[in-house]
């Protein structure tokens, strides 16, 4: 072979190794792969950023500079939440996201996100929805408002993260952002900085991506969920002692004293107490607590500190000012060095005194003096909120809505409601819905705050509250509307004691209800579509909703007829078998009716068997030890076991967060015409937890039974003929105990 032939077979060679090589690449490049997450936790596609929160929710990013915001904002509080186990490959210049339920395509072409460079497909089961951006959000299932302030009725609630599209794109572009102590607006130049949350008919799913980012649900102090008594009314320290103990006389319960905006000397707002009312004010709020009460106070506090509060002084040398000037310093919620001052000497003190948490009746202008895009709303709240914490407690934060990322500094007040029928119509609708954007826990003024004296409706009221996050009565300043039950006619003060009862008896089920809110981010007054989504039906009826997981609730919202008042609400039975609570009737699931309630009645369902915690009757349900565990079990479905978790801790500090708190697993399981109810060692302790308890085993719409073993020893059974109902007493015994009832 000539040297020409050797040099032309190299060169072919190379030719043919270079093919091979171009072809390496090409596949490299241009075919779809997995990378190894662990390197690339974030995706950067020239001046676009993505980052996956969750399997259904994807941060977008876009930004001309190509500075993105790391800093978490008043949403988004959790920059540390990133899901790491998706797929990420590119097809030309196209960058693809598979999560495995948002399948995102990105297409750089210099111009920032729009339906021409980007789009997603959402899987939703068996289907694929698809988005891009400008699409609007035609099925979207609401959210809540600032406040209901002068509204009487119906009114559009804005949009929450659950859609029945499947999917919801939350802008978060301008929201301002946390420094290492504080919080600023947005830089300028900021871009486009968006959440696609994608879930199909997982509602579930879509709650907990939204907590994922914008920070849990935190669970609201104990004695925030139980009973208020509030009034807009210059009392005296006798009077509010007279009105707690006329709780006590009447046969109804309370834990929660406010004291209006008459508490401090004249004006809109204050800081001293005003002592023509309160003379032994210091001594009052002691004597609250020694009843077993806690004590909020009201505070408008957009007028600053005059020069006649006690603290001026203290307070405008504190802030390098000259006291003698008698100038009021506006007030500046925008400012470190001006709030912190205003709490050391106007809060602080109070405290000391005995004032447990603050009602912020924030209604003036909006923005802050020293950040203008920052609402004075937003950011009290959240300061109320963590100031709550300072010695221990979980933060409270008694105040209308704040906005998005506002979830986070429950209990939210309402407003002021109007007495009249539509307006108490559209609070049940009102206060489910606003679980899709992650306000949980609402205190409505039961009743309504002005308007007409409607007595039927104020009863009908107190139903819905005592099936709601907080049962708090409140009026504003007229004769005619005081709410202590006793000032109604007969009729509905006994109507009502038994709604007041009512919530007493449910407190443990109510209070590890909140707990599995807080811990699975699902609304405690759920919407029938969170549980079935794909149900029309659960669409259909917003007067009725889930009261945790044992109960469905449907509060009557309108005039009855007859002596006895009877009223109608429809109501829908998913699947499953349902008792009404008052009357004993058994009701299949898929069915709809309309239900009938006389004055003393409202359609309260539970499911059966469903173990169902309760505690004796007692005025302070809050704080009572729970000595006694009454468990309640309507007759279940053959086969099938119901279960519930009983959650016990402190109820007021933060421990809960580091696992000092208590669960108990109880079961009930029908097999034929045996009945077993177990009771499971409670796992996990705290401080104060009852070591031993008494137990009563109900078994209402049942037949009397014809022996009952507990722990395989026989026991005595109590059977109430005019009730249907068997009664189980069991001895104290430790709560490490396994307790197996059968019957």
């Amino acid at each position: 072979m000539k040297n020409t032939d050797f040099m032309h077979a190299g060169n072919l060679i190379k030719k043919i190794l270079f093919f091979f090589f171009l072809l390496f690449m090409s596949v490299l490049i241009y075919t779809p792969r997995a990378c190894a997450i662990e390197y690339a936790p974030v995706i950067v596609a020239e001046k676009a950023r993505f980052t996956v929160i969750t399997p259904v929710c994807i941060r977008l990013e876009y930004s001309e500079n190509g500075r993105f915001i790391d800093a978490p904002s008043m949403f988004a509080v959790n920059r540390n939440e990133i899901f790491k186990d998706f797929k990420h490959s590119q097809e030309g210049k196209t960058t693809i996201i598979d999560t495995g339920r948002i399948r995102l395509e990105y297409t750089p072409d210099g111009k920032s996100f729009s339906e021409k460079n980007m789009r997603a497909l959402i899987r939703n089961g068996g289907w694929v929805v698809e988005w891009r951006p400008g699409q609007p959000n035609k099925g979207n299932l609401g959210a809540t408002i600032r406040t209901v302030d002068g509204v009487v009725g119906p009114v559009y609630l804005g949009e929450g993260v659950l859609s029945y599209d499947g999917w919801y794109l939350l802008d978060d572009s301008r929201s301002p952002i946390f420094t290492d102590d504080w919080v600023a607006s947005r830089p300028a130049d900021a871009g486009t900085d968006w959440y696609l949350f994608g879930y199909g008919f997982d509602y579930k799913s879509a709650l907990k991506a939204m907590t994922a980012i914008g920070g849990e649900v935190p669970l609201p102090r104990k004695y925030a969920l139980g009973v208020w008594y509030s009034r807009y009314w210059p009392y005296t320290s006798k009077e509010y002692r007279g009105i707690v103990k006329e709780y006590a006389s009447h046969d109804f319960p309370l834990d929660i004293m406010v004291m209006d905006m008459d508490w401090h000397k004249d004006g809109w707002t204050g800081w001293s107490w005003n002592r023509r009312l309160l003379p032994d004010a210091e001594e009052l709020l002691k004597w609250f607590h020694e009843q077993g009460l806690f004590v909020t106070m009201n505070v408008h506090p957009a007028d600053g500190v005059g020069a006649h509060e006690d603290m001026y002084e203290a307070f405008m040398k504190d802030l390098g000012r000259n006291p003698s000037t008698k100038e009021t310093i506006p007030y500046d919620a925008g400012s470190k060095k001006y709030l912190d001052t205003l709490f050391k000497h106007t809060h602080i003190p109070h405290e000391e005194e005995g004032v447990d948490f603050w009602w912020l009746d924030w209604q003036q202008y909006p923005f802050t003096r020293s950040i203008p895009d920052l609402t004075n709303l937003a950011w009290l709240n959240h300061y109320y909120f963590h100031h709550g914490t300072r010695t221990g407690k979980r933060g409270l934060s008694f105040s209308r809505w704040g906005g998005w990322g506002d979830h986070r500094y429950p209990i939210h007040f309402s407003g002021d409601a109007h007495t009249g029928w539509r307006m108490l119509a559209f609070e049940v609708p009102f206060t489910s819905t606003a679980g899709n954007i992650g306000v949980f826990f609402w205190s409505h003024d039961m009743g309504g705050h002005m308007g007409p004296r409607n007595e039927e409706s104020y009863t009908r009221w107190v139903q819905f509250g005592a099936t709601s996050a907080a049962l708090r009565s409140h009026s504003t300043r007229s004769p005619e509307l005081d709410r202590r039950p006793w000032k109604y006619p007969k009729w509905a003060e006994n109507s009502m004691r038994i709604s007041f009862h009512l919530r007493s008896v449910l407190f443990p089920y109510i209070y590890s209800s909140a707990w599995q809110s807080h811990r699975e981010s699902i609304p405690f007054l759920r919407p029938m579509y969170i549980e079935y989504p794909g149900r029309e039906k659960a669409y259909k009826n917003p007067q009725q909703y889930f009261f945790g997981d044992a109960f469905l609730s449907a509060p009557i919202v309108s005039p009855g007829i007859g002596k006895k008042k009877v009223a109608r609400q429809i109501v829908w039975f998913p699947e499953g078998v349902w008792y009404n609570w008052f009357t004993g009737e058994r009701y299949a699931g898929e069915a709809e009716i309309v239900a009938s309630a006389d004055i003393d009645e409202f359609p309260l369902y539970a499911k059966a068997g469903v173990p169902i915690p309760m505690q004796p009757y007692t005025p302070r349900m809050t704080t009572e030890p729970l000595k006694e565990l009454v468990i309640r079990c309507y007759p279940g479905e053959d086969g099938k076991t119901g279960r519930f978790t009983l959650y016990e801790d402190d109820g007021i500090t933060n421990e809960y967060k580091d696992g000092k708190y208590a669960v108990t697993e109880l079961s009930c399981s029908r097999e034929g015409g045996n009945t077993t109810i177990t009771i499971s060692p409670a796992q996990g302790s705290y401080e104060g937890q009852v070591k031993e308890r008494a137990y009563l085993i109900e078994l209402p719409s049942t037949k009397k039974a014809g022996s009952v073993t507990v722990n395989g020893s026989a026991a005595a059974v109590e059977y109430n003929e005019e009730e249907n109902i068997n009664r189980i007493r069991i001895a104290k015994m430790p709560v490490s105990s396994e307790i197996e009832v059968n019957v």
